[in-house]
């Protein structure tokens, strides 16, 4: 009797294999750790039925080993650029706990999902150029530059991460983005700070690149490493350490540009 309510409410094996790793890929799209996926993966496959949850994250896939009764399905797929989208991954969580609560099956489970990650609103452009040009400008303030560099960082950091977004979306390298705009970020903002007389150049510039510090896949490197998954921590931690040696030669050869830091 207990087997046969399993088999009328449970979701087909490879649909809920499939949708709980949807789930998993687009939190880890959206910047959630390898704690986070792995916990809300395990509740969207519980909810649809699954008794056995086994998840394998990998820094570019998943793997998921789902089992109902003696039946049991493994299925892998890619994960796709690991970006931040904060709003995403809040809906993303609140979904897996309706499917979790048995508020929706697998179909209905998938279409909602499908409506969250094609509705779920961004910032305008233009918000998120100003928004990232006041950061730089404060942390510039807080790195210790006088007012003259101030108006310099704001506009070389927002011009720089708009021209960023262009070739995120033309999908250039990311790596040879960093370089490029920390040195189109740090020429405009040295050669600002210079015109305008601040005595701070050469912080000023440096200021001017913190946008492309990856914060998020460091924070996220640390707890996967203490979480016991130092594979996955390993590899976010050689990620960003490339990201920073590009950003590096991007100031690099802008500060030869300019002349400073000689």
């Amino acid at each position: 009797m207990a087997l046969e309510t399993v088999a009328v409410e449970s979701a087909p094996l490879e649909d809920l294999a499939m949708l709980a790793m949807e789930f998993g890929r687009w939190l880890m799209e959206s910047g959630a750790s390898a704690a986070i996926v792995d916990e809300f993966v395990a509740r969207v496959a519980r909810g649809l039925g699954a008794q056995r949850v086994d998840l394998r994250v990998g820094y570019a896939s998943l793997a998921i080993t789902v089992g109902i009764g003696g039946e049991g399905i493994t299925r892998m797929r890619k994960v796709g650029p690991l970006g931040v989208n904060q709003r995403l991954d809040q809906g993303l969580r609140r979904l897996a706990h309706r499917v979790e609560r048995g508020e929706l099956r697998c179909g209905e489970a998938r279409a909602e999902l499908e409506r969250l990650v094609r509705e779920t609103p961004r910032h305008p452009g233009w918000f998120v150029d100003v928004a990232v040009g006041v950061a730089c400008a404060a942390f510039g303030r807080l790195l210790g530059v006088d007012w003259a560099a101030v108006g310099p960082i704001f506009t070389a950091a927002a011009i720089g991460q708009c021209v960023r977004r262009q070739f995120a979306g033309r999908q250039v390298n990311v790596f040879i983005s960093a370089t490029l705009v920390a040195f189109l970020a740090s020429v405009l903002s040295g050669l600002g700070a210079r015109w305008l007389g601040s005595t701070k150049v050469d912080t000023a510039m440096t200021a001017a690149v913190l946008l492309l510090v990856p914060g998020v896949p460091l924070l996220n490197a640390q707890n996967d490493i203490l979480d016991g998954r130092p594979t996955l921590g390993s590899a976010r931690v050689v990620w960003v350490a490339v990201i920073l040696v590009f950003l590096t030669v991007g100031v690099w050869l802008g500060q030869m540009v300019i002349g400073e830091g000689r």
